[in-house]
């Protein structure tokens, strides 16, 4: 017993024990969320599905920590086979639920491979970029090219098969913040938003379907939705739930909108507008905080980092909790699009909030290992 406890403290001590308990107060914190967007349900299936995750994750963030990320990245080549024919097979496999054919289920239990890949994509996608430095120059044509052709991989896959562009521009802002983390020349990024703006009329026409295409324009074009009845009805509701929540909300299990379930599916991609009515600026503010205080810990991680793979790999989940967190949020406040994006460790999903947790650890594992100096260089 004693030196299990020696190896308990050996582990407390190493690990980052800030980060795992940001994780358990901000999933804990959406529980009793989503235990109130769904209690006029008269059900608390999800609050146990959203526990048992928590468990899971849990387990899987002290596994991860434990493992070193070169390890990880050393299998770089199956883990890339596997995450990609796991997206590969909603063609066949996968089950459509709010326009998004994103699912795998095997009896009760869904799975959301675009989750699950996220930490695939940034592991094979640090071990490269870190190999090409090493080789070539991460600016290099050939190191640049490689590159962007593991990325488009995920991302057209992603949108064929599945129609989520939600999932898949996670993976584009991943890209992208881990590329100027690794210090590409800034004239790669200029080349780039030049090709996106000359292809996005080609893109916008033969890519996108028109409900995708209302859904980016609603925010910004009233004309699309006058009435406020179809694709804006959510935002339009989530803003009414914000708003009447003024300073302190209408307290827990009192929010006039959350407890008649006026707002669809408001335990998932909506979850913000509870905290916002129910316990007002002061429950937001608390779930930006604990949001922002993981965002700061991962790059402090990364800028720690003895490696380089480990520096790109905590800047990549930084990216990755970066964004999430802006487009849902935006989302709930009508200032960016609905593409069908959970708030990290809030939102109700247990693929979200496994993939989270198994994030972080893998950012734990980073910490564990000696810390020299910062590499970043442009």
């Amino acid at each position: 017993m004693k030196k299990l406890f020696f190896h308990l403290g050996q582990y407390l001590k190493k690990s980052d024990t800030f980060l795992l308990v940001l994780c358990i107060l901000a999933s804990s914190y959406g529980i009793l969320l989503i235990r109130s967007a769904t209690r006029y349900q008269g059900t608390s299936k999800y609050v146990y599905i959203q526990t048992l995750a928590m468990l899971l994750g849990i387990a899987l963030y002290f596994l991860f920590s434990v493992i070193d990320v070169d390890i990880i990245a050393a299998k770089w080549r199956p883990l890339l086979i596997i995450s990609l024919a796991l997206i590969a097979s909603l063609f066949v496999f996968g089950k459509s639920a709010e326009g998004n054919r994103a699912w795998l289920r095997f009896g009760g239990i869904g799975i959301q491979p675009a989750e699950v890949g996220k930490i695939i994509f940034i592991v094979v996608l640090a071990h490269l970029m870190d190999r090409c430095e090493e080789a070539r120059g991460l600016s290099s044509p050939i190191s640049v090219l490689v590159l962007l052709f593991i990325f488009l991989l995920y991302f057209g896959l992603i949108v064929v098969a599945s129609s989520d562009l939600g999932s898949a521009l996670v993976y584009l802002f991943i890209f992208i913040t881990m590329l100027f983390a690794g210090g590409l020349k800034l004239y790669w990024f200029l080349i780039g938003i030049g090709a996106l703006a000359a292809a996005t009329p080609y893109l916008w026409e033969h890519f996108l379907t028109e409900t995708q295409k209302a859904r980016i324009l609603a925010p910004y074009d009233p004309t699309v939705d006058p009435t406020g009845l179809g694709i804006t009805w959510q935002t339009n509701r989530s803003r009414m739930a914000l708003a009447s929540g003024r300073i302190f909300g209408s307290g827990l299990y009192h929010g006039a909108q959350t407890q008649a379930g006026s707002i669809p599916k408001q335990w998932t991609d909506f979850i913000y507008s509870v905290a916002g009515e129910e316990l007002g600026l002061v429950g937001c503010a608390l779930v930006i905080l604990l949001l922002v205080l993981m965002i700061v810990r991962c790059i402090h991680v990364g800028l720690h980092s003895q490696s380089r793979l480990g520096a790109l790999v905590c800047f990549g989940v930084a990216g990755m909790l970066i964004f999430q967190t802006f487009e849902n949020i935006g989302m709930c406040i009508g200032i960016a699009p609905v593409v069908g994006l959970t708030l990290p460790f809030f939102s109700y999903g247990g693929s979200s909030l496994v993939t989270m947790f198994a994030a972080m650890g893998v950012v734990s594992g980073v910490k564990m290992k000696p810390k020299p100096t910062m590499f970043l260089q442009w």
